[in-house]
C-alpha cells in the first residue's frame, strides 16, 4: 500500500510527465551539472581524490533523481532534459580528462563522441516534426551506469598496488560494456526517431 503523498506506477505504464520545474529530482540534476566544471578542473589538475568524489556523488545522485521521480510521481519535462544533459556532460568531460592524461586512448573518445553526433542528428530531424526530444530508455541508462562506473575505476587503476591491478581490468570491463550499450542505445534512438518521422508523415498524408 502506498504511503500518503506517494504515487505508485503500475508495471508497463509510463509515469505522467508534468511541467513542474522545482522538484527534488530536478534539484539533484542541477547539482550534478554544477559538479561538471569541478570534476574537469580536478582531473586535469591531478586532484584525483576530488575527481573521484565528484564522480561518486554524481553517480549516486543520478540513481536517486530517477528513483525519486518515478516513485513519487515527480517525472517532469525539465527533468527529462536535465538528467541526460548531466549524463552527457559528465561522460564528455571524463573522456576528455582521461584521454588528456593518457589513461584511455583518443580513439575511444572518438567512438563515444560519434554516437553523440549521431543522436544530435536524430534529434535535429525529429524536432522538425514537432518532437522536442526522445524518451530516455533503459539501455541508455544502463550504458551511462557502466561508463560512470568505468571511469573512476580506470582512474583508481593507475598505480602499482594490488587494488589498482584489480580496479584496472574491472574498469575496462565496465568501459567496453558501456560502450557497446551506448551504441546499442544510439541505434534504438535512431529507430525511435524513424518511428516519429513515419507517424508524422502518415498523419500529414491523411490530413484534409
Amino acid at each position: 500500500m502506498a504511503r500518503e503523498g506517494e504515487q505508485t506506477i503500475s508495471p508497463g505504464v509510463a509515469p505522467a510527465v508534468s511541467d513542474r520545474v522545482f522538484t527534488l529530482p530536478n534539484v539533484l540534476s542541477v547539482l550534478r551539472l554544477v559538479g561538471v566544471p569541478i570534476f574537469l578542473w580536478a582531473i586535469l589538475a591531478g586532484h584525483d581524490a576530488i575527481a573521484l568524489a565528484t564522480l561518486t556523488l554524481s553517480g549516486v545522485s543520478d540513481y536517486l533523481d530517477g528513483k525519486i521521480a518515478r516513485r513519487f510521481g515527480l517525472v517532469s519535462r525539465a527533468g527529462q532534459l536535465l538528467d541526460p544533459l548531466a549524463d552527457r556532460l559528465y561522460i564528455a568531460t571524463t573522456l576528455f580528462g582521461l584521454a588528456w592524461r593518457d589513461i584511455i586512448p583518443w580513439w575511444l573518445v572518438a567512438l563515444l563522441v560519434s554516437r553523440e553526433v549521431l543522436l544530435a542528428g536524430v534529434l535535429t530531424v525529429v524536432k522538425r516534426y514537432g518532437q522536442t526530444g526522445l524518451p530516455v530508455h533503459f539501455v541508455g541508462k544502463a550504458a551511462t551506469f557502466n561508463l560512470l562506473y568505468a571511469f573512476p575505476l580506470l582512474l583508481l587503476g593507475q598505480g602499482e598496488s594490488t587494488f589498482a591491478q584489480v580496479a584496472l581490468p574491472v574498469g575496462w570491463a565496465f568501459a567496453w560494456w558501456g560502450t557497446g550499450l551506448y551504441w546499442l542505445g544510439g541505434v534504438m534512438y535512431v529507430i525511435q526517431g524513424w518511428q516519429v518521422v513515419s507517424q508524422a508523415r502518415a498523419a500529414e498524408r491523411v490530413a484534409p
